[in-house]
């Protein structure tokens, strides 16, 4: 019996499909992790480029955007464990160039911002917070890296009962031995994996809800 087999027979790789209010959520698609002589490299580029359009659908539909970037204290005083296993995390810093989201995604006015200091969007940050105030079910994850904050990201999202939609073409990761190897595990297990294409396909004859009116700040 193949692995693939192994996966059917257990059920996993299920379909959770979408809620009624689904928002984007951008992890960490910034220039630091775009330049493969920092932290970036393998097909990082290429998912940002596929991300456009579908950030477009979002913000024409006024479905909610989020970003984030990981942001570490000048003196690097809320520096921790991983920071010792990846040291150039450290120069992330609230206004260094590297930590900056790049230009062609860069958040518009209303659009969140969550900064961190750990691999998940929602580890130690108000983000779950704020998506049960808009009414959000579903979170649609591309950036990078997908062996690293995507995945703990999306992990942590199903773990607080989102259902999670990874855009498989709109996420990237330095190395393509990881971001094959994660895309398929977060398939069986965590999240539905979709290219932006049939995302925007699936949401575009869905009627235009909104969010709840709260106040989004960066």
């Amino acid at each position: 019996m193949n692995s693939d087999d192994i996966y059917r027979k257990q059920q996993f790789g299920q379909q959770t499909g979408f809620g009624n209010l689904p928002t984007l959520l951008v992890v960490d698609f910034v220039n630091g992790f775009t330049d493969p002589e920092i932290l970036g490299g393998g097909n990082i580029a290429e998912a940002v480029t596929a991300t456009i359009p579908l950030l477009d659908f979002f913000r024409e539909r006024k479905l909610p955007v989020i970003f984030t970037r990981i942001v570490y204290a000048q003196d690097g005083s809320d520096a921790g464990v991983w920071c010792e296993k990846a040291p150039r995390l450290r120069d992330l810093t609230e206004n260094a160039h590297q930590s900056q989201v790049v230009a062609e995604l860069s958040p518009r006015r209303g659009e969140l911002t969550i900064r961190k200091t750990q691999a998940s969007a929602f580890f130690g940050t108000h983000l779950c917070g704020v998506l049960v105030a808009k009414g959000v079910d579903t979170v649609v994850v591309a950036g990078c890296t997908t062996s690293g904050c995507v995945r703990a990201s999306v992990v942590d999202a199903m773990s607080m009962n989102f259902r999670t939609v990874v855009a498989s073409d709109c996420v990237g990761d330095r190395a393509l031995g990881p971001h094959s190897a994660n895309l398929f595990d977060m398939g069986q297990k965590y999240a539905d994996l979709l290219s932006a294409r049939e995302i925007m396909s699936a949401l575009a004859s869905r009627p235009r809800l909104r969010p709840r009116n709260i106040e989004a700040t960066g």
